[in-house]
């Protein structure tokens, strides 16, 4: 049987703002865990270590800078990784910023980075890179300034390109909120996922020509309409393969709207980088009872 993931009881007292965690590691031995607390974790030298954050397991470049929201299973190892890691966390509590504050037009990017963080966001290595320094200062800092410059750093951090979201594929917020066409396609998407889905079906549900809907998915998911929609079955099977231990991978990939295994198996690992079965294997390590 699975055990359920560890609750961590963090540091992190009620009267702090931050928590800052400043060190070299040779060993990351804590088990997958969550707590209600965000988390920015950032590691650097980690070349061939593993993240494991949701449903999302992966090898990391030697620049790491993921924010992990609240309750969200998360953890690293060595994995292929032999040499010291520096690793600096930062936790903050979820309420840390009042809602008054962040709904303010100017905070616009930070509440949508909060929110995103439920899914865990692995930030581009080039802004990793950029803000790095602040990051390995921010433990000497102290009062006010301590302050203000974490949360410089996180605004900062919320209006950089490139962000990824780890555990699920997902539409940007803002052409969710702003598009009726979009809101069909992804609702359409989410029910029938399982189903064959044609160009020629979700075209005309939004009542365009292909080649109009076609420039309208790319622009909004920054993807094709294949490759959206096989970002969203993986996603659900990847869930279901860490879920659902009684149920066999071609089940899955039938549930999944995947008819050919060869296929499933072929678009898994482009976009997971393993095959299901080492997928399931994997996350069944990590997470069984030691």
């Amino acid at each position: 049987m699975l055990k359920k993931y560890q609750r961590e009881i963090t540091a992190l007292s009620p009267q702090d703002s931050f928590l800052v965690m400043d060190r070299n590691r040779d060993t990351f031995d804590y088990p997958i865990h969550f707590h209600p607390e965000l988390e920015l974790n950032f590691i650097l030298d980690g070349k061939g270590m593993q993240r494991t954050v949701g449903f999302s397991i992966e090898e990391i470049d030697d620049f790491e800078l993921v924010l992990v929201g609240p309750n969200l299973n998360h953890g690293w190892k060595m994995h292929n990784c032999s040499h010291v890691v520096h690793e600096v966390t930062i936790q903050f509590h979820n309420d840390l910023f009042s809602d008054n504050l962040i709904r303010r037009s100017i905070m616009k990017p930070f509440r949508e980075m909060l929110e995103k963080s439920i899914h865990g966001i692995l930030f581009d290595k080039e802004e990793a890179q950029k803000i790095s320094q602040r990051l390995l200062n921010v433990s000497k800092l102290e009062g006010i300034t301590y302050f203000l410059e974490m949360f410089s750093i996180l605004y900062d951090l919320s209006i950089t390109p490139n962000q990824r979201l780890l555990s699920s594929s997902r539409i940007s917020r803002d052409d969710f909120d702003n598009s009726d066409k979009i809101k069909l396609f992804y609702n359409f998407v989410q029910e029938n996922y399982a189903n064959k889905i044609t160009l020629d079906q979700v075209a005309n549900l939004l009542n365009m020509s292909k080649v109009s809907f076609n420039r309208f998915i790319k622009k909004s998911t920054e993807r094709t309409f294949v490759e959206y929609l096989n970002d969203v079955r993986i996603s659900h099977a990847s869930r279901m393969l860490a879920e659902e231990e009684t149920l066999g991978i071609s089940e899955i990939a039938y549930q999944c709207g995947f008819h050919n295994m060869a296929n499933f198996n072929r678009v898994f690992k482009r976009i997971k980088g393993c095959t299901p079965s080492q997928y399931r294997k994997e996350f069944y390590r990590l997470t069984r009872i030691q």
